[in-house]
């Protein structure tokens, strides 16, 4: 171990005994029997200021561990509410580097002098956080634009701290059977891959060009754009945007916004991303949207986004399908095929915990989840069951984008929105065009597999003839009768079957069953005849 690794490893575990979590990760192999320590530990579970002092202890320790705060404020179900909403008052900030600091990242990134790069460039910032800052400048070209430059050494520093995360992950998953129910080391992966995906702002470029494209005919949806040449993995240009903030059109009364035609905007633009665009904004609080001119919708800050590839958005449609319909066992049912529930679940249980959760939240007739969502989560964690970061995201961004638009508009009703763009997408899985489509790609599939038989079948020939190949079966086939049952068994069991998918109208089952049967019987001829 490295000096610098064990500077920073003490760094961390003074903070751990300081706020009192040593006695939580702290437990050894010789700690089998309960101990007076595990009953601390379990007091400190239980206390009510733990979250608090988590929050003060992440923000004692950095960049990192703020990250990794923010990241557990979205995972309720793997944390707890109350951690979760404690982390969410973490803060990003950190003191401001130099405009001589900065003026050396830019022209190293952008390879060229920043007075000929910009035709002006503001010493002072706009914002500054742990990882980056930004100030304003203005290309050669006139475009007034908004900087984002990475600091130095975020990513050492990152590094490091996330080799002795993952350690002591491994080491309380290892050794403690409370910790180990979260799977910690799990968690520190999706948090590896989530962090360098913040630290390289090619991602948020590719992000910002890409919904860009999913709203480029919808004049009511504004993603600034972006200047490539400008850009680099540690910094990012893009159009200056002088909007709004939200805050400040709640809080207005005239008739300079459409309130309602806004809830509206902010809600559709949301849930085009979910179940229409499957790529969403996986943060989009107040502070990152703004409202343009002519009650134009903006979406700021597009490092952190949601995905859903198609399989997975038509099964997510047809839970929110469900969920808004009330419907419990179906609910069930589709929350196994899509494993997320074991079938070894207590559906028993759980039916009527969801019963009782539904009535609590739809008694009355709503408008809003209003919280059922949190519920819902809450509740899976009692199942212990850990969902998909993406299903979490949703759930957290859609709660964000509710808040919002009932802001705007207190009457607007998210029921009625979500259910026929849902419906929509749910309706997809019997669309003859996804049929077609299915049948294109696995004739294409087929045919390949048809191309490379003769070539299969004369390679494994070839490794028979050689004496390369070997064959090992449950059955004794050094038994004439038994190796041509095995055939006998294979031909006609290939010969009556009528399903699955077909190649030259013939079931790819029986094919395979046929090709094996082939290979049988040349090795039975090379035992029993030609030997």
């Amino acid at each position: 171990m490295d000096k610098e690794t064990k500077q920073r490893l003490g760094e961390i575990r003074a903070a751990l005994k300081k706020y009192g979590f040593d006695k939580i990760l702290g437990q050894t192999a010789k700690n089998k029997i309960r101990s007076k320590d595990d009953d601390e530990a379990d007091n400190l579970l239980l206390d009510d200021e733990t979250p608090v002092k988590l929050r003060l202890m992440l923000q004692e320790l950095g960049t990192t561990f703020i990250k990794l705060g923010q990241l557990l404020s979205t995972r309720p179900d793997v944390v707890g509410e109350r951690i979760a909403n404690e982390l969410a008052n973490l803060q990003d900030d950190n003191p401001a580097i130099s405009y001589e600091q900065v003026k050396k990242i830019v022209e190293r990134e952008l390879h060229g002098n920043i007075d000929e790069l910009f035709e002006d460039f503001s010493h002072d910032h706009l914002a500054t956080a742990s990882i980056g800052q930004v100030h304003e400048a203005k290309l050669i070209t006139g475009e007034r634009v908004a900087v984002k430059i990475q600091k130095e050494g975020i990513t050492d520093k990152i590094d490091l701290d996330l080799r002795i995360l993952k350690f002591i992950a491994a080491r309380a998953d290892r050794l403690s059977e409370k910790v180990r129910k979260i799977n910690l080391p799990g968690i520190m992966d999706e948090f590896d891959r989530s962090i360098h995906k913040e630290i390289d702002y090619n991602n948020e470029f590719m992000n910002m060009q890409r919904i860009e494209m999913n709203f480029i005919d919808d004049p009511k949806v504004h993603i600034p754009a972006t200047y490539d040449r400008y850009c680099s993995s540690k910094v990012l240009t893009m159009e200056f945007i002088d909007g709004t903030k939200l805050n400040d059109v709640y809080a207005s009364t005239g008739d300079e916004f459409d309130k309602k035609l806004l809830a509206k905007t902010v809600l559709d633009s949301y849930l085009q991303q979910l179940f229409i665009d499957g790529f969403f904004h996986g943060d989009p609080h107040p502070g990152n949207i703004m409202i343009l001119e002519d009650n134009v919708l903006c979406y700021l800050d597009l490092g952190m986004m949601g995905f859903f590839d198609e399989k997975f958005k038509r099964d997510l449609s047809e839970v929110m399908l469900l969920f808004v319909d009330q419907d419990v066992d179906g609910l069930i049912n589709q929350l196994m095929y899509m494993d997320i529930l074991d079938y070894d679940i207590d559906t028993t249980t759980l039916r009527r915990d969801l019963n009782d959760l539904f009535g609590r939240y739809f008694g009355v007739q709503l408008n809003r989840f209003d919280g059922v969502l949190e519920a819902l989560l809450n509740l899976m964690q009692e199942y212990g069951v850990i969902l998909p970061n993406e299903v979490v995201t949703m759930a957290r961004g859609l709660s964000m984008i509710e808040a919002t638009a009932h802001n705007l508009d207190p009457e607007i009703d998210v029921f009625a929105s979500i259910k026929p763009v849902a419906a929509q997408i749910a309706k997809q899985r019997l669309s003859p065009k996804r049929y077609i489509k299915s049948k294109k790609s696995s004739a294409i599939l087929y045919g390949h597999m048809i191309q490379a038989l003769p070539k299969l079948l004369t390679k494994t020939i070839h490794k028979i003839e050689n004496e390369e190949l070997q064959f090992r079966f449950e059955v004794d086939i050094t038994d004439k009768v038994s190796i041509i049952a095995l055939i006998s068994a294979l031909i006609i069991g290939s010969s009556v079957v009528s399903f699955g998918p077909r190649v030259f109208d013939m079931p790819v089952i029986s094919l395979i069953g046929y090709i094996i049967a082939i290979i049988l019987s040349i090795i039975g001829m090379r035992k029993f005849v030609l030997k």
